[in-house]
């Protein structure tokens, strides 16, 4: 699973020229996942992406001490099968490591229920669809996290 993650000051997806969802501060997580994943890679990533302190413990302060759930942030879950796409041979990416996108749906679903057990608000694109994802980077921090089965 590989999952880029952007601390964002605000950020929407927009499918058919219709804003579906938006937020505020908080975390744009481009969501990959591989045809090896489990449920234990979706617990870890979950875990990491609510624990990862990447705020500052106050305005102005550039040291990151607070995790989106300390700070109470927002989330947008953006399915993402691109980020398996292997550029080393050829012109065309292949996406060989790329779940099946049945497959791949129902781990999107159970890691975006995960996230919202924690009670922060949750948006997400639409799986499958063509979206425009607009990010407005904040820093810009963007950190890339994977976990492999093993």
């Amino acid at each position: 699973m590989r999952v880029v993650i952007q601390r964002v000051k605000s950020s929407q997806v927009t499918v058919n020229d219709e804003i579906i969802s938006k937020i505020g501060r908080g975390l744009n997580l481009l969501v990959g996942i591989a045809n090896t994943d489990t449920d234990a890679e979706i617990d870890w990533m979950v875990r990491k992406c609510l624990e990862l302190r990447l705020f500052p413990d106050q305005e102005g302060n550039d040291r990151w001490q607070k995790s989106i759930q300390e700070i109470g942030g927002d989330l947008l879950v953006v399915s993402q099968f691109t980020l398996y796409g292997d550029c080393r041979k050829g012109r065309r990416p292949s996406f060989d490591r790329s779940a099946a996108p049945q497959s791949a749906e129902d781990l999107y679903n159970r890691f975006v229920i995960k996230l919202r057990a924690s009670g922060l608000q949750v948006e997400t694109g639409k799986f499958g669809a063509m979206m425009q994802v607009i990010i407005e980077n904040d820093g810009p921090v963007t950190l890339l996290l994977e976990k492999e089965a093993i």
